[in-house]
């Protein structure tokens, strides 16, 4: 696995706040690996989501982590960019509103920055 690579406040959004990651993997156990590390920083381990998805040599891998369909969005613009290999993890802090259907547009904003600033 590769460095960790964090961009944090992409956006905010009715006090919900959102932060990409990603790093290099080959493996599911390379996947959970990074997000022991990125979890080691308290900030990522408190966040109400850590949604992440990465296209690998034996298929996708993908989890919600409670937000309900952003592993699928994540791993759909993994697939449109042709990007294997990789993990791309979502975090949200939950705000206190719901957000609705803007949620995956800001999961889609958030992997948009990360795969904009590689």
């Amino acid at each position: 696995m590769s460095a960790v690579r964090v961009i944090t406040n992409v956006l905010t959004d009715r006090g919900s706040k959102y932060a990409v990651s990603g790093a290099e993997v080959a493996s599911v156990d390379d996947i959970q690996a990074f997000l022991k590390q990125l979890t080691r920083n308290k900030k990522f381990a408190k966040a109400t989501h850590n949604s992440w998805a990465a296209l690998l040599p034996d298929g996708p891998a993908k989890n919600d982590d409670g937000e309900s369909g952003a592993g699928m969005v994540i791993l759909r613009m993994l697939e449109r960019d042709n990007v294997t290999g990789h993990v791309i993890c979502v975090t949200r802090w939950y705000g206190g509103k719901h957000l609705g259907g803007d949620r995956f547009r800001h999961v889609q904003d958030c992997v948009r920055a990360y795969l904009d600033s590689r």
